[in-house]
């Protein structure tokens, strides 16, 4: 407000308070338009960073030189420093040899004849040796036409005498899709091609055009729900088995689904066990399984629930998520994940800037404690669960108190509405979730097996964009689960797809023999 010179008091110290009051205001002013100008700073900075930035989430440890003094703590001897770490001199990468179970045309390069004679004295040369080498031919897919031809037999003798004529013929074939020309084979392609490989059914398309095959994407999409249909009663057989796993993680991404007044639908993702065939102590006992679940697109808590207990089976393990509330519905004994909280501190790093030279930022202080627990998971994973279990409850459990310390001092430093802030109160908000995996030798450290898990849905998310309804959202969860499940149990998509094909087309087809870990595929 402006104040014209007559309407100020002519007494000196009404005029000094109300100097005070001025510059108090213009203060409180600057300092809200400063906070305003590094929030909008942080925001801009973190934008550039999610759109041209690298998008690795690792971080240079730098031992204790970010301990503050009131939590500096002796290494446990135990456990390897970083002094004990050696650098070795980096190798020149070595090509692997090709594997030698693949068909092999040798070709032999020989010198003619005359050159097989001595230059200095004319006398024969001797074979001394041979120099190999290996290189890689690729033959294109080939496709070919399996005609059924099932023979019809009559009886003469009925026929001239005029009774009912007796025909018989072989039965029709078992076949994944009846009255059409798809083999498990052609599925088993489209199938792998599709939610393996991300590509389009309109591309797909335009590949069996070119071998002359009038095959277009309305008919394939009508395979791949028929296919998702036959493989329903085998999901359900791997679900029961999910329930009955002593851990479980979990994740939900999006996706457009076009019939759906929703702008954004959700696909929720569980597992257990590990990303492949693993000797690991921890993992032993456990099953390699992925599943994917749509449930109308629905992001609620009641997704989780729903999922996670059935009428034949009741999940009641350990559940390792992100902190999503809506994961409380699903289980009392949720594990946190270090991998989100530590996402959060690198977005403060990124948003505060270059920090000045010799200052070290609270966010890097942060970083290099939770890289400490890291540090302690890399040395302890190959040990007994017993061994993992005894580590954990000594050195990790002493580094989770002292960051416990430093992030309850530090909430008190930092505003909840900056970046930091926002980090610091999420990991004291999780922090019973986030140092439950010291309970329990099975459990990881981080939820990165399910967002592991996620990532092959939403690559192909980017290729073929959306689904056209809530049907076709239900058949890829069911072709996604069987596919990465496959993957995770160390079998080639393709071989075990169009083996299960194969077999879910006769009635009364053992699904126990189908499981990945069960199954015995005649291809290697």
């Amino acid at each position: 407000m402006k104040l014209a010179p007559d309407n100020l008091p002519n007494d000196v110290d009404l005029l000094k308070q109300l100097l005070l009051e001025t510059l108090a205001a213009k203060d409180a002013e600057i300092a809200e338009l400063k906070h305003s100008v590094q929030r909008l700073l942080e925001q801009f900075r973190l934008a550039q960073q999610q759109r041209f930035g690298v998008s690795s989430e690792s971080h240079e440890y730098q031992g204790e030189l970010f301990n503050e003094a009131e939590v500096t703590v002796d290494e446990p001897a135990e456990l390897t420093t970083d002094a004990d770490v050696s650098v070795s001199p980096k190798k020149r990468a070595k090509r692997k040899p090709l594997p030698k179970y693949l068909p092999r045309e040798v070709i032999i390069h020989d010198i003619s004849d005359e050159d097989k004679q001595c230059d200095c004295c004319g006398h024969q040369l001797a074979l001394m040796g041979k120099d190999s080498s290996e290189k890689l031919k690729f033959i294109p897919a080939q496709i070919s036409v399996i005609e059924h031809v099932r023979l019809k037999y009559s009886c003469k003798h009925c026929e001239t005498k005029g009774t009912k004529a007796n025909i018989k013929q072989a039965a029709v074939p078992a076949s994944p899709i009846p009255k059409s020309f798809a083999t498990p084979s052609l599925l088993s392609q489209l199938i792998t091609s599709k939610y393996q490989y991300a590509l389009p059914l309109y591309r797909q398309e335009t590949l069996f055009k070119q071998h002359g095959i009038e095959l277009n994407r309305k008919t394939m999409a009508d395979w791949m729900m028929k296919s998702a249909a036959l493989f329903k009663l085998l999901y359900d057989l791997l679900h029961q088995n999910l329930l009955t796993q002593v851990v479980l993680h979990a994740d939900e991404t999006t996706l457009k689904v076009i019939n759906d007044e929703r702008v954004k639908s959700y696909m929720w993702v569980y597992c257990s066990g590990a990303d492949g065939p693993s000797i690991e102590p921890r993992y032993q006992g456990l099953h390699n399984i992925v599943l994917y679940d749509y449930q109308d697109g629905s992001r609620a808590g009641t997704c989780v629930s729903r999922f996670l207990a059935t009428e034949k089976a009741v999940f009641n393990g350990y559940l390792q998520v992100d902190g999503y509330a809506g994961y409380h519905q699903g289980s009392n004994k949720l594990v946190g994940c270090w991998a989100h909280a530590r996402r959060k501190f690198k977005e403060a790093l990124v948003a505060q800037g270059k920090p000045k030279a010799g200052k070290v930022s609270k966010a890097d202080m942060a970083l290099s404690m939770i890289a400490k627990l890291y540090r302690i998971e890399t040395q302890i994973q190959s040990l007994s669960l017993e061994e993992r279990l005894y580590f954990r409850r000594t050195h990790s459990r002493a580094q989770l108190a002292l960051f416990k310390q430093w992030l309850d001092k530090s909430s008190l430093q930092v505003s909840k509405e900056s970046p930091l802030g926002k980090a610091i109160h999420y990991s004291l908000n999780q922090w019973s979730k986030l140092s439950r995996y010291t309970e329990d030798s099975r459990l990881n450290i981080d939820n990165n097996r399910a967002e592991r898990a996620v990532k092959p849905f939403v690559i192909g998310r980017k290729n073929w964009l959306f689904n056209h309804n809530h049907r076709g959202a239900e058949a890829s969860a069911i072709l996604y689960s069987i596919i990465e499940t496959a993957k995770a149990n160390g079998l080639i998509p393709f071989d075990y797809i169009e083996h299960c094909l194969a077999q879910l087309s006769h009635p009364n087809c053992n699904l126990n023999s189908l499981l990945p870990w069960c199954v015995k595929l005649s291809k290697t």
